[in-house]
């Protein structure tokens, strides 16, 4: 199994401590990044400067910061006081919670970030605009809640329209039985989003068919492996201690021997 296509997410509201207890481990096995998800209250850049500052050559990402509430100016001024090595991250972006007007925003904030000096930047999409605009634009697109049959689709076409573009795929992961009522709840909250749920109708299935349960790790990720060009098991965990993410690191390693 290539492990250096396969990395691991978790919430920025994880904090800090959790990312220099898992940086170490993730590299020392081979695998390629730590994303962290921005979330309310919460910095991603901040967490993943924390893993980067326990690390040699794990690469660090956002997945993803909403720039209708984070702009541009703001997420450039967080990457000049934080010592991140440019060429070990990825800036995952994304429209956030706006409608109207999301593919001009995310252009601009494009735009601006490549002005800025930003490094390799991913971007967040959903529908086939927002995709589009990732192959012409970004240096690589981050999806989620695919099946490995949509994901493969969905890549293919990105590659076509951007042969040297990246496809980064977000797969929620149980490793422990415990863990599994929070995946489900995850997914139907996901579920419930009207983008979302239209989307999952459009393709054909629904949030819990695109997760990892616990037990079926080693062939679920070999088949999104053959999908994407990188995996992210973002990781659900039975509880919020920094020894629950250890864990599930061991167990992702465990299951890609």
């Amino acid at each position: 199994m290539e492990r250096h296509r396969l990395s691991v997410g978790i919430a920025a509201t994880a904090g800090a401590d959790v990312a220099e207890r898992i940086g170490p481990l993730l590299e020392e096995a081979g695998l390629r990044a730590l994303w962290v998800n921005e979330t309310p209250g919460a910095n991603a850049l901040d967490v993943a400067a924390a893993a980067a500052r326990v690390t040699r050559t794990l690469r660090v990402a956002t997945g993803v910061i909403p720039v209708d509430r984070r702009p541009a100016a703001e997420v450039l001024a967080d990457l000049a006081g934080l010592d991140i090595p440019a060429d070990r991250l990825t800036l995952g972006i994304g429209s956030g919670a706006r409608r109207t007007g999301a593919l001009d925003l995310m252009r601009s904030a494009i735009a601006d970030l490549r002005s800025g000096g930003a490094p390799e930047i991913a971007l967040g999409a959903l529908g086939p605009k927002m995709r589009r605009l990732a192959a012409e634009r970004a240096d690589g697109v981050v999806l989620n809640w695919l099946t490995p049959a949509a994901a493969a689709d969905q890549a293919a076409e990105h590659h076509e329209a951007s042969p040297d573009g990246r496809v980064i795929l977000y797969v929620r992961t149980a490793t422990r039985a415990e863990a599994v009522p929070r995946l489900e709840a995850e997914a139907g909250r996901y579920g419930g989003f009207p983008s979302y749920a239209a989307n999952f109708a459009r393709l054909g299935f629904g949030p819990l068919d695109t997760v990892i349960h616990s037990g079926e790790a080693r062939e679920r990720v070999a088949a999104y492996l053959d999908a994407v060009d990188e995996v992210v098991l973002r990781a659900v965990t039975p509880g919020d201690d920094p020894d629950d993410y250890v864990r599930f690191v061991d167990d992702v390693i465990a299951a890609i021997r």
